[in-house]
């Protein structure tokens, strides 16, 4: 159904709209120097047509100094901005202690994600909590960490969201210790009114990562399985880790009009978990920068979800061309007049701000044409 051409069209469409250099600072990490992050988190538009950004601050640091005392995965925030290019101003923060879960303490605070629905808005929260590692892997828990779990929130409107009604709605894996960590939802609206609800997932030993799906469907309030392995890791660049982190449905105009509905897919990789030294003497390639996270591209026929494949196999798509390299959380946003696009990027300063950029509709269908 799909060929070489659709395929190279949704290269392109990607790449004009998660464009490098054309990216636009939208949120300041809370210092400008290694370490200091925010992202993670997702774009999405309120019932007034302003738009709302998720994410969390990560500032330079180890967690491992105790429940809320580590500065990595620090705050969630809420951002409120009128246009994609206007200034976006914080309207709710978070902290790690606000994050408590039935009773838990939060470590860390790491991918968020805004959902509207018919009664109003939703926050999907990941944080790493202060608990233990099965007994039979206990071993390899470092002192210090927990366990990585994604909790729901909700209210009538993003400025009545408290953790009041803060309820776990993905428990940590520990009968499936290769996927004992969830974290980093991301969420989609699907053609027939279900939600898909998407999160990474790493093993116990912080060897990997994969992503986990699940499916609430229309007018339920319960998350049914789809599948524990959405997106196979790669043979090059993608060989360590294949975290999706958006759906982007692709609009009905040009070679896609009259195909069924088609989704790309927006994930992170990299070669290595752990850092690699390159030999000076090999040839200088996008290799992934070992761990450094850089991004790439998928795509499916939503009646065959959850199947989908890459097409970014041989190399990535998305590397910053400044600091580390590092390019990852994309999220989107589908409007009348175009898409809305934010990342998070590395700069000359080694900092990680959310950045962003914004494609009009005329240019989508150049390109989908």
């Amino acid at each position: 159904m799909l060929n070489s051409d659709h395929h190279g069209k949704l290269r392109a469409l990607a790449s004009a709209l998660v464009n490098q250099e054309k990216a636009k600072v939208i949120v300041e990490p809370q210092d400008r120097s290694t370490g200091y992050w925010f992202g993670g988190g997702n774009v999405i538009q309120d019932a007034d047509g302003s738009f709302l950004i998720c994410g969390r601050y990560r500032n330079y640091g180890d967690s491992r100094t105790g429940v809320g005392a580590g500065e990595r995965g620090l705050e969630l925030a809420v951002f409120r901005g009128d246009s994609p290019d206007g200034e976006f101003q914080k309207i709710l923060s978070f902290s790690k202690a606000d994050l408590t879960c039935n009773g838990v303490g939060v470590v860390s605070i790491e991918g968020v994600a805004l959902h509207r629905t018919s009664e109003g808005i939703e926050l999907f929260i990941s944080t790493e909590k202060d608990t233990t590692y099965p007994e039979r892997i206990s071993g390899f828990q470092k002192a210090g960490t927990g366990v990585w779990s994604i909790d729901r929130i909700h209210a009538a409107k993003v400025d009545d969201l408290s953790p009041a009604n803060i309820e776990e709605i993905i428990p940590h894996q520990a009968e499936a210790i290769e996927r004992l960590h969830c974290k980093d939802p991301w969420v989609s609206d699907l053609p027939n009114g279900d939600l898909l609800l998407g999160y990474c997932t790493h093993p116990f030993s912080w060897s990997s990562s994969g992503t986990a799906a699940k499916i609430r469907k229309a007018g339920s309030d319960t998350y049914e399985d789809l599948t524990r392995d959405m997106l196979k890791r790669g043979p090059v660049w993608d060989i360590a880790a294949a975290r999706l982190t958006e759906r982007l449905a692709i609009p009905k105009i040009g070679a896609f009009k009259d195909l069924p509905d088609v989704s790309l897919y927006f994930y992170d990789s990299c070669e290595c978990l752990r850092q690699l030294d390159e030999n000076p003497g090999a040839v200088a390639r996008p290799r992934g920068w070992s761990c450094e996270e850089i991004g790439g591209v998928a795509v499916g026929l939503d009646d065959n979800l959850p199947n989908i494949e890459s097409i970014t196999i041989e190399e990535p798509l998305f590397i910053s061309p400044h600091g580390t390299g590092c390019s990852r959380y994309v999220a989107t946003t589908i409007t009348d007049d175009g898409i809305f696009a934010n990342w998070q990027q590395s700069q000359e300063d080694l900092s990680q701000p959310l950045v962003g950029n914004f494609l009009a509709m005329s240019e989508v269908e150049k390109i989908l044409s």
